[in-house]
């Protein structure tokens, strides 16, 4: 933010004032803008050639970018990251969108998931985007364990808690499973499961595969080890990521290139390692953070833009983080506030729950 703050106060005001129009008029638009609309904006009157001139050195700079030789400018990643960390206006939150997500957390669902998805609803339908929430992760007392063969490279876990709770887990099984090794391998954790939580759990499976190894059927070993991977690893801080409003991101007017790029974004969902990036790139701070581009590792191919909190327990450790994705051209000022707020009212939800 100091360095785009520095960039801006070095500029003219002439050439502040034209490379703010640029990117408020594309934020709204999503369009290039030239240099005749821009002499009808400015507040001091200049000639078109001029601001063709002073759109040059912004674009010799790396702030805009000409989509078409004859078209006007449109902000580039960098140009966009600037304004965000200098010029952008946060506005206050909107009463309406504040009574929207109020009446969805004082909803009477009987468990934190299906309320934290009704949150997700809200989000996507308040901001007119897709909404992302990742829950935290689930530490009553299990029940039952139970491995399920989908397909040669993918199998899934079903997690059943004391309190009813159930929850199906993805993951990639060593080559070579059989129904037999995932039997034996079910029955083995299951003789440790009753009255443990999954961490619990998961610190003593490591022990036992130790101890037992040779009890075992290797390819059986293989897939107890890779379903503690799914539950209990430093990678995994996982939980579950809940997304709505998908629809938003797949206008009537969206590009066949937008929609390659949108249809990457929701590939990358679904790729069940990814939701620990997502909590980590909320862990380096408080508060709201913009990621723009391929600034957002997580969905770097998909050139959209992430706006995303974490939110806490009572005891001020980030548990989750709710955010929005969206075009580049998100209204950043609008949806700052209605994130942030967002992730205040789910940790209170959490805090009062717990």
């Amino acid at each position: 933010m100091n360095d785009a703050r520095e960039v801006l106060s070095e500029m003219n005001d002439r050439s502040r004032e034209v490379f703010r129009l640029v990117v408020e008029s594309y934020l709204e638009t999503g369009g290039p803008v030239g240099s005749r609309t821009l002499t009808r904006a400015l507040s001091e009157k200049v000639s078109a050639a001029t601001i063709r001139n002073v759109m040059q050195d912004l674009e010799f700079l790396g702030l805009l970018d000409s989509p078409h030789v004859s078209a006007g400018r449109i902000p580039t990643q960098q140009g966009l990251r600037m304004f965000v960390d200098g010029l952008l206006e946060v506005r206050d939150l909107d009463n309406q969108d504040r009574i929207k997500l109020d009446a969805t957390v004082g909803n009477n669902a009987s468990d934190v998931g299906g309320l934290l998805d009704k949150v997700g609803a809200a989000l996507s339908g308040v901001t007119h985007g897709a909404s992302l929430v990742l829950t935290p992760k689930h530490e009553a007392p299990l029940k039952h364990i139970e491995f399920v063969s989908l397909a040669q490279d993918r199998a899934l876990v079903v997690i059943v808690f004391a309190d009813g709770q159930v929850e199906n887990r993805l993951f990639t099984p060593p080559p070579g499973q059989t129904p037999s090794s995932m039997r034996e391998a079910a029955n083995f954790v299951n003789s440790w499961v009753e009255g443990r939580t999954l961490s619990e759990l998961g610190k003593i499976m490591i022990e036992e595969i130790k101890n037992r190894r040779q009890e075992l059927d290797t390819l059986a070993a293989q897939l107890v080890e890779s379903g503690i991977a799914v539950w209990e690893s430093p990678e995994d801080n996982s939980g579950r990521l809940i997304v709505r409003g998908r629809a938003n991101l797949l206008g009537e007017d969206t590009a066949d290139a937008e929609l390659d790029l949108i249809r990457t974004l929701f590939d990358d969902l679904e790729r069940k390692q990814d939701i620990a990036e997502f909590l980590e790139l909320t862990e380096q701070g408080e508060g709201v953070r913009i990621f723009i581009g391929s600034e957002n590792k997580l969905f770097s191919l998909s050139g959209s833009s992430l706006v995303v909190s974490p939110y806490m327990n009572a005891d001020r450790k980030i548990i989750g983080a709710v955010g929005v994705i969206g075009p580049t051209r998100l209204n950043y000022g609008r949806i700052v506030p209605i994130v942030d707020y967002t992730a205040q009212l789910v940790g209170k939800l959490i805090t009062d729950r717990s």
